[in-house]
């Protein structure tokens, strides 16, 4: 790729000698085929395609997935064909799932190829010629005008009042006017390369010529389309725990499994049968709908969001939110509105300062106020629109909030053109710095109103117009409005100055230097693309749930320290660098100071995908928001990438695991709030589905060691394993929020699925639920003797000792601490799987299948005494740690 920064050094001859290329008559056809059969077509290339076929088959490589298909075989084998097929029904869903996504992952690139302008008009042999635009070369002459599209990287030859938008490309809020001096500065970001344009942005205003510099995958479009070719996309935290848990749990259920057989032939039980029970707990304990309610389980989530106006593209990402600890936001139309608004007028040494309705400007009768607008309005370019109460404007951003405050003040160029008209008009341009129009009245007397950059226009300014009089313009006065600019400036506002001058004879013999002299200082206005209402307060809510919120922005330092400081982004030690310093730290001093950094101004697409990598280095979770091309790289790389619904190009929305519907950053909060939630009933459901597979581990387990019959045979824990863990396991997974969801800090990402007690809580109710459910079936056996009775005994303890202990899973604490009645879901599951109970039990036609017989009340006492024991034992347990919990450290 050729380095784009020697161009802005070079002038643009240099580079046309560079590009051997004649400014007279251009490229001739033969050297531009010649360059291109070199070079290749000016395209956004992708890489390496996976085939349709090879990224189907690798959703069957995940290890749990694996384990499901190891228990689809062993239940065919058993002759358990409607489990099999259960079983293989929830792989290939959750595969074709997998795959969808994984599919429209790889359309960014694609999005970022609409970019790329269709056509181009050409110099070549002395024509101009429109060509397509793939066909450009380096050394090409461009020529473009307001509303095209850069169709590769240029470097300015000519340009009159050109100003191109460039904010998806370099985060930049405003236009940018282009230059063709060359700039001596080395240590330039992006957004600082005057004399040069890239592919993909936008001329907004003027014309230009410019020489062909970069094409296709060299310009710094391509530059950020190989970042997203090679940028991986990291695995999540769920994905990470479901992947342990799936090796825990195949060598867990091995090893018990093999002992409870080993046991009970020791013990002289039939070998086929211990072999047949065996198998049937192996496959009881690895839970075949552990996937399918994870995916239900998050699915859900994601309507519950889609109506808070986060759209989620990647399932497992819903997740992930849960345990972010960093928001890495974009500036421009993220935290901020992403349009010019005018915050303060200083006229007639009073400084306005105006409200988000502007209403006080009508309030104002000093005609100093009138005149400003006056001059703000006329000596504009842009065009007002309004759309019933909603004012906005077309055109130049800077020009469009000038309009509008104009609008709020009663002033309209619709209401000015009755008694002004607009005689003649002197483009802005970096030289004079300023912009002006001559006007005439209707008595025919005519005026030079002029807008420009306060300290030159200052300087050019002879008398002030205050006190209700003209008065002269003394050094004590300059100063003190030279002042006032520093002061506003310094809250990274734009200023703008407005003057006017009354003209006399004819205004056709003199030049604008003549006619921009001697001229009336009327006021200051100053503006900032402002913060939007809302982000404050859902910054301060991340940071009581233990999250930073970052800044990371194209723009200028001073704007984003500002910006960031009124949104309380910045702490009191919290640092602010730029690009610049980014590019002089050696990785090593960078990682030490990643923690302290809240704002980073000035950077590129590659310093961006260092950010986050830093912070993903130090352990974080990453959220990255953006709208902008220059955001895909990093909202790829990150842990969650978050899209702008509304303002967002193609290329973020299609990088990204998350867009936001409303554009709102406090959506990003309430995203959070989900996933967390929906991670706490994932981790729910778990604990439920585990334990009670451990209880049925262990009450055959000690049966065994105790010398005692079967408890249960394989058809009955199959059942259990189908019916009875199945569906309050998927009512779990819309368990309503508890209420310190958000006042707890982040997950740590490392963390296993046993963290926060979930291991504890399983192994002890798993125990309890065994020995319990024994203890029925040894009654039981005692009594009669009876093995059918003492089986159906066992089989109805455990049940129940399950669905009660369902509503333990609810909390992190004990069954006490929730209303079982506040998941009614929760509720009606529970009594469909007593219902089913019942009818296998009592159904005579069930009852030789699952070698049942009907039960007397007296064992209904046994079954209920027992099946309670576990909840009220593990509340006890829990109240005896309570005290050695508080007194170990944290």
């Amino acid at each position: 790729m050729t380095d784009s920064s020697r161009f802005v050094e070079w002038t643009a001859e240099k580079v046309a000698d560079f590009y051997q290329v004649d400014k007279t008559t251009g490229l001739t056809e033969k050297e531009a085929k010649s360059r291109l059969a070199t070079v290749g077509n000016n395209q956004l290339t992708s890489g390496e395609k996976v085939s349709l076929v090879a990224l189907f088959l690798n959703q069957f490589q995940d290890f749990m997935v694996l384990i499901l298909l190891v228990a689809t075989l062993i239940s065919g084998l058993l002759g358990e064909y409607v489990d099999a097929i259960a079983i293989l029904s929830i792989i290939v869903l959750n595969s074709i799932l997998g795959f969808v996504q994984e599919v429209k992952a790889e359309r960014s690139l694609s999005a970022l190829k609409k970019l790329s302008a269709p056509m181009a008009k050409v110099f070549r042999d002395g024509v101009w010629k429109r060509i397509d635009a793939a066909l450009l070369v380096p050394g090409d002459m461009v020529s473009l005008a307001s509303g095209d599209r850069i169709p590769a990287d240029l470097r300015w030859m000519t340009a009159t009042g050109l100003m191109i938008e460039e904010s998806a490309l370099t985060g930049e809020s405003l236009s940018v006017e282009k230059i063709v001096e060359p700039l001596l500065h080395r240590e330039l970001t992006l957004a600082d390369y005057r004399n040069m344009s890239f592919m993909g942005t936008m001329v907004v205003k003027g014309s230009g010529v410019g020489i062909v510099v970069n094409t296709g995958m060299d310009t710094e479009m391509g530059r950020i389309a190989h970042l997203i070719q090679s940028t991986e996309q990291n695995v999540t935290p769920l994905q990470r725990r479901l992947e342990q848990l799936g090796k825990i749990l195949i060598v867990v259920a091995l090893f018990l499994t093999a002992l409870v057989v080993i046991t009970g032939v020791m013990h002289g039980q039939d070998l086929y049968k211990m072999f047949l029970a065996g198998v049937s707990l192996a496959v009881a304990a690895i839970p075949e709908g552990l996937p399918a309610i994870v995916t239900i389980a998050l699915a859900l989530g994601v309507q519950r969001m889609i109506k808070r106006q986060a759209i989620v593209r990647k399932l497992p990402s819903v997740e992930t939110l849960g345990c972010a600890s960093v928001i890495c936001s974009d500036k421009t139309g993220t935290l901020t509105e992403n349009k010019m608004t005018v915050t303060h007028i200083y006229t007639d040494q009073q400084l306005i300062t105006l409200s988000d309705e502007k209403k006080e400007l009508r309030s104002f009768q000093n005609p100093m106020v009138k005149q400003l607008l006056e001059i703000a309005v006329f000596c504009n370019n842009a065009t007002l629109v309004q759309k019933g109460k909603k004012v906005s404007y077309e055109g130049d951003p800077t020009e469009g909030a000038l309009l509008v405050m104009g609008a709020h003040g009663g002033v309209t160029k619709n209401g000015l053109e009755g008694s002004l008209v607009k005689i003649k008009e002197h483009p802005f341009d970096s030289e004079r710095k300023m912009m002006s129009v001559v006007v005439e009245d209707m008595k025919k007397q005519k005026k030079l109103l002029v807008k420009g950059a306060p300290d030159v226009l200052i300087r050019d300014c002879t008398h002030i117009y205050q006190n209700g009089r003209i008065e002269p313009m003394t050094a004590k006065i300059r100063q003190q409005l030279l002042n006032q600019n520093e002061n506003l400036a310094s809250n990274a506002l734009r200023n703008l100055a407005f003057a006017y001058r009354e003209l006399t004879g004819s205004i056709q013999t003199q030049s604008e230097a003549q006619l921009e002299r001697n001229l009336v200082f009327v006021g200051l206005t100053g503006m900032i693309d402002p913060p939007r209402k809302e982000v404050r307060e859902a910054i301060r809510l991340c940071r009581k749930a233990g999250i930073r919120t970052v800044m990371i922005t194209g723009d200028h330092q001073a704007t984003a320290e500002a910006i960031a400081i009124q949104l309380g982004i910045k702490r009191p030690n919290g640092l602010t660098v730029t690009g610049r310093d980014i590019y002089n730290m050696e990785d090593s001093e960078f990682q030490q100071q990643v923690e302290k950094i809240d704002v980073y101004a000035r950077v590129s697409p590659e310093h961006k995908l260092k950010i986050v990598s830093a912070l993903q280095q130090k352990g974080h979770v990453v959220a990255m928001t953006g709208d902008g091309v220059n955001d895909a790289p990093a909202i790829k790389a990150a842990d969650i990438g978050i899209a702008m619904g509304k303002t967002g190009t193609d290329v973020s929305k299609e990088a990204s695991s998350l867009i936001l519907a409303n554009d709102n950053f406090s959506t990003i909060v309430s995203a959070i709030e989900e996933g967390r939630h929906i991670y706490d009933n994932i981790q729910k459901f778990i604990s439920y589905l585990l334990a009670s597979n451990v209880g049925e581990i262990l009450v055959m387990f000690f049966a065994m060691l105790a010398g005692l019959p079967l408890p249960l045979i394989p058809i009955q824990i199959l059942w259990v394993n189908l019916v009875t863990d199945g569906l309050p396991a998927m009512a779990l997974g819309v368990d309503p929020a508890e209420e310190d969801t958000m006042s707890r800090a982040p997950r740590d990402s490392r963390e296993n699925i046993f963290a926060r007690r979930v291991g504890w809580k399983i192994v002890t109710r798993g125990l309890l639920i065994g020995l319990c459910s024994l203890l029925a079936f040894w009654v039981t056996y005692q009594e009669g003797g009876q093995l059918m009775l003492a089986q159906t005994v066992a089989f109805t303890t455990l049940v129940f000792a399950q669905l009660i202990y369902v509503f333990d899973c609810r909390s992190t604490g004990t069954i006490f601490e929730r209303n079982p009645l506040s998941n009614l879901t929760l509720c009606f599951a529970v009594i469909i799987s007593v219902f089913l109970l019942l009818v296998v039990i009592y159904y005579p036609p069930l009852q030789p299948i699952f070698h049942t017989v009907p039960l007397r009340l007296h064992e209904w006492l046994l079954i209920i005494v027992t099946s309670t024991l576990p909840v009220i034992l593990a509340g006890l347990l829990d109240q005896l740690r309570k005290p050695i919990r508080r007194a170990l450290p944290q």
